[in-house]
C-alpha cells in the first residue's frame, strides 16, 4: 500500500484549505456518526420495550378482563359496602382509596397499603358493584393503576429491572435521541440541498441499491419521524434522575408545578405536586382504624358532594386515615378525557375544603401532563398506542439502517480495519471562530440540564483523541514523514 494511502487511514484530516468554505456539516456528521453508533443500542432497547409499553394499556384489558369486567348487570350497592367486601378479603391491610366502577360491566378497585409491595405499588381488590363480590387481587402501580403486566413493562423500559442503576440506560437513549434527530435532519435537508437533481426529501427511492438504499430509508424515514422523537426524548428526560431533577426545579422556578388540592383540614396552604409520571401517588399516613372505619361509612356522601361539584366520571377517592385529613376525590386520566379536576372534602362536616379544576392549571403543567399522556399511550386510547407502536417500529428500522450502512462502507481487507471508517476529521476549522465560541457554551450549558449527555459527549471527544493519537503513532512508525493533527470531534 502506498504511503498516501496509509496517511489517509490512519489520520484521514487533512489541513482545510483556508478558502474553503464554511460548513456544519463535517461537524455534524461526525458527531451524528459517533452518536448513532455508540448510543444507539440504548435507543434500540428503549424503542423495543417503549413499544410494548405503549400498547400495554390494551393488553392488559384483555389479560386481566376477567378482574376489570363483570357480565352481571343491575344497579351498584354503595361503595362502602363494596369496601367492606374488600376488607373482608384483606383484613390485615388497611384500605387507601377507592376506584368506584366508571361503567356498568366495570369493577371497582379497593386499594390497600401493602408494605409488601414495591415503591408507588398498592393491591387492589376487584369488586363486582352490582352483587358486591369480590373477583380477586392484584398488584397495582402508580397513578395510573397499572396492572402488574404493564408494570413489568414499565420497569423494563425504565431500567431494564435493575433499579436506579439501570435508569442511566434510559436517560441516555433520552439524552442523544433529540440531538441524534436534529443532526439527521440537518444532514437529511443539506443531502437535499446540494443535489436536488437526485436526492429525495421526503419519498422513497425503490430504485436503489445497497448501501444508498439502506441510506434512502434511514433518511426518509427519519425525516417522517424526527418531530415525534424530539418529543419522546422531551418527555422522557421529565422522568429522568439527573436531568428530571433540573426540569423539576425549573419549573418549580417558574411557577408550572401541578397543583393540588388541600389535604389537611384546617388548613389554607395548597400544596403542590407532580404525581403525573410513570409512578407516584401520595403517601399514605399512618392508619388510625377507627377515623379509617367511619371514613369508609362516609364515601358515598363524599362521591355524592363531589359530583354534585361537577367532579365526575371515573375518579379516584382517598380514604383517611386520620381526623384532620380530608378526602381527595381526583378525576382519573382516561382516553380522550383532556382535563382532570380534583377536590378535598371534610368527610364529617361533608363541606368542600379545596378544589382545582384542570382549566385553571398554569399552561405548562397542562402541556406537561398531556404530553407525560401522550407518551404513555393513554391520551387518546388505541389510536395513540398505534401511532406511538408505529413510531418504535420506524426508528428500530432507521437504528437497524444506519448500522447497515456503517457496515458496507466498510475498507478493504487489505486495510486491517473491519468496520466502517468515521467520517473526517477536521469539521470544527470548517466554522468560524465565533461559532466555535458558541457552540462551546451551548454544549456546557446543555450537558449542564442533561448531565448524561454532557459526561457521554466527552467521552466521545476522549475516544476520539485516543484514537487519533493511536492512527498517528502508527503513521508515525511507517512514515516519518507523517504531520500530525489535532484530534476533533468534527
Amino acid at each position: 500500500m502506498s504511503t498516501p494511502e496509509l496517511e489517509r487511514l490512519a489520520d484521514p484530516s487533512p489541513p482545510t484549505p483556508p478558502d474553503r468554505p464554511r460548513s456544519w456539516r463535517p461537524l455534524i456528521m461526525r458527531l451524528h456518526f459517533y452518536a448513532g453508533i455508540l448510543v444507539a443500542p440504548f435507543i434500540l432497547i428503549a424503542t423495543i420495550s417503549g413499544g410494548l409499553y405503549a400498547v400495554a394499556p390494551t393488553i392488559e384489558q384483555l389479560v386481566y378482563r376477567d378482574y376489570v369486567h363483570v357480565d352481571t348487570t343491575g344497579p351498584a350497592v354503595p361503595v362502602a359496602q363494596q369496601i367492606r367486601v374488600a376488607q373482608a378479603e384483606r383484613p390485615d391491610l388497611t384500605v387507601a382509596a377507592v376506584r368506584p366502577a366508571a361503567e356498568a360491566g366495570d369493577t371497582t378497585r379497593v386499594m390497600f397499603t401493602d408494605p409488601s409491595l414495591g415503591e408507588s405499588q398498592r393491591l387492589a381488590v376487584f369488586v363486582d358493584p352490582a352483587t358486591a363480590t369480590s373477583v380477586g387481587e392484584l398488584a397495582v402501580y402508580g397513578s395510573s393503576s397499572a396492572l402488574p403486566l404493564r408494570t413489568w413493562i414499565s420497569e423494563l423500559h425504565r431500567h431494564l429491572h435493575l433499579g436506579e442503576p439501570g435508569r442511566l440506560y434510559s436517560e441516555l437513549a433520552a439524552s442523544w435521541l433529540w440531538v441524534i434527530a436534529l443532526g439527521g435532519l440537518y444532514l437529511w435537508f443539506e443531502r437535499y440541498r446540494r443535489n436536488r437533481d437526485k436526492a429525495r426529501l421526503l419519498t422513497f427511492d425503490r430504485k436503489s441499491k445497497g448501501r444508498n438504499r439502506s441510506l434512502n430509508w434511514h433518511g426518509v424515514a427519519g425525516i417522517w419521524i424526527a418531530v415525534g422523537l424530539i418529543f419522546l426524548s422531551a418527555t422522557g428526560l421529565t422522568w429522568s434522575t439527573y436531568a428530571g431533577e433540573n426540569v423539576t426545579e425549573l419549573r418549580s422556578a417558574l411557577s408550572w408545578t401541578t397543583p393540588a388540592v388541600t389535604k389537611t383540614i384546617g388548613s389554607s396552604d395548597a400544596a403542590t405536586t407532580d404525581h403525573s409520571g410513570h409512578g407516584g401517588h401520595s403517601m399514605d399516613m399512618p392508619a388510625d382504624a377507627s377515623t379509617t372505619e367511619d371514613n369508609v361509612e362516609r364515601i358515598d356522601s363524599v362521591l355524592g358532594i363531589a359530583r354534585a361539584n361537577g367532579i365526575g366520571g371515573a375518579v379516584e377517592a382517598s380514604i383517611p386515615q386520620s381526623a384532620d385529613t380530608a378526602f381527595v376525590v381526583a378525576e382519573t386520566r382516561q382516553p380522550w378525557v383532556m382535563s382532570n379536576d380534583s377536590i378535598s372534602i371534610d368527610g364529617a362536616a361533608g363541606t368542600v375544603i379545596d378544589t382545582v379544576f384542570f382549566s385553571d392549571w398554569p399552561l405548562a403543567a397542562k402541556l406537561s401532563a398531556w404530553g407525560i399522556q401522550l407518551h404513555m399511550g393513554t391520551l387518546f386510547g388505541v389510536a395513540n398506542q398505534l401511532a406511538l407502536l408505529a413510531l418504535a417500529v420506524a426508528l428500530a428500522s432507521v437504528i437497524v439502517r444506519g448500522y447497515m450502512m456503517w457496515w458496507k462502507r466498510r475498507p478493504t481487507k487489505a486495510s486491517g480495519l473491519t468496520a466502517g471508517r468515521p467520517p473526517l476529521r477536521g469539521g470544527i476549522r470548517r466554522i468560524s471562530p465565533m461559532s466555535v465560541a458558541a457552540l462551546v457554551v451551548v454544549a456546557v450549558a446543555v450537558g449542564w440540564f442533561v448531565p448524561l449527555l454532557g459526561l457521554s459527549l466527552v467521552a466521545f471527544l476522549a475516544v476520539d483523541v485516543v484514537v487519533g493519537s493511536i492512527r498517528r503513532a502508527r503513521t508515525r512508525a511507517s512514515n516519518s514523514t507523517t504531520s500530525p493533527h489535532e484530534s476533533e470531534l468534527a
